[in-house]
């Protein structure tokens, strides 16, 4: 067996230079360990690509995490120096994030901005899941900017009617913890496949307990939730500015039919 440190694990490069690494991450993969023996993770990965340079004095520091079911990009600085210089183009707002999202239902405006304060669910009321954030007065500011990229028609089965679902484009004003998907969930178009913010937040426990069962599959037609991170842009001083991409996962296909035009499709995992 392959231990965890030394295992390459299936995410693609998309840039590379001596102070910075662009990755593109599937799902389900998680970014950092949680717990000693727990199963890879992203950051097992790196270390093992990124062997010699560790060897020569790089230390990484991974500055946008993205949650375990959340695909696309991750910007890793490989030293100190580096990651102080991003840190402060992110205090100067001068990193650009932009998301997909696969959506239940149609949107009633093709753009539209939810500034809606968030906090944890259980600080105001009885939650079984301690995670679970949710819109309250008393949260702290959150922002997110939307924009519908394409309306769907899509049929989860092959006997059952086609649904309405949209692909929509979000822009991150702030960095709360799970703001799209609570911001989406608050606009009435939840994120297809989340167990969180979805039809039932109980699927997050089902799922703990049972895994994915054909009841999930019926309820939430994807095993992960249709988030990516597609753009991620970045300035430094005296340099010009970077822009990454990263396809939409080719799990999503099925939601475009037989000859998707929009988004572009990874080929194979990435």
């Amino acid at each position: 067996m392959t231990s965890p440190a030394t295992e390459l694990l299936d995410f693609s490069v998309v840039d590379e230079s001596p102070d910075w690494i662009v990755v593109n991450k599937p799902a389900p993969l998680q970014i950092h360990p949680s717990k000693p023996g727990g199963p890879s993770t992203l950051w097992h990965g790196l270390r093992a690509l990124l062997a010699y340079d560790i060897a020569n004095g790089a230390a990484l520091s991974i500055i946008n995490r993205l949650d375990r079911e959340t695909s696309g990009l991750v910007l890793v600085a490989k030293h100190p120096a580096a990651a102080r210089a991003i840190s402060k183009a992110m205090m100067r707002r001068e990193i650009r994030k932009q998301y997909l999202a696969l959506v239940t239902g149609w949107p009633a405006q093709d753009t539209w901005t939810v500034d809606a304060p968030l906090c944890r669910r259980g600080d105001f009321q009885d939650s079984p899941i301690y995670l679970m954030q949710a819109v309250h007065p008393d949260g702290a500011p959150s922002v997110t900017h939307f924009r519908v990229r394409q309306r769907l028609l899509h049929a989860p089965s092959p006997n059952a009617p086609a649904s309405p679902f949209a692909l929509v484009e979000a822009i991150p004003h702030t960095g709360r913890m799970h703001q799209i998907r609570v911001h989406l969930h608050h606009s009435g178009h939840s994120v297809v496949g989340d167990k969180l913010y979805g039809p039932d937040p109980h699927w997050y426990l089902r799922q703990i307990s049972h895994g994915w069962t054909s009841q999930a599959a019926a309820a939430l037609l994807l095993p992960r939730q249709a988030l990516h991170s597609a753009r991620l842009g970045l300035t430094l001083p005296d340099q010009p500015p970077l822009d990454w991409e990263a396809p939409a996962p080719p799990e999503w296909a099925p939601f475009f039919g037989a000859h998707p035009t929009s988004p572009p499709f990874a080929h194979g995992a990435s």
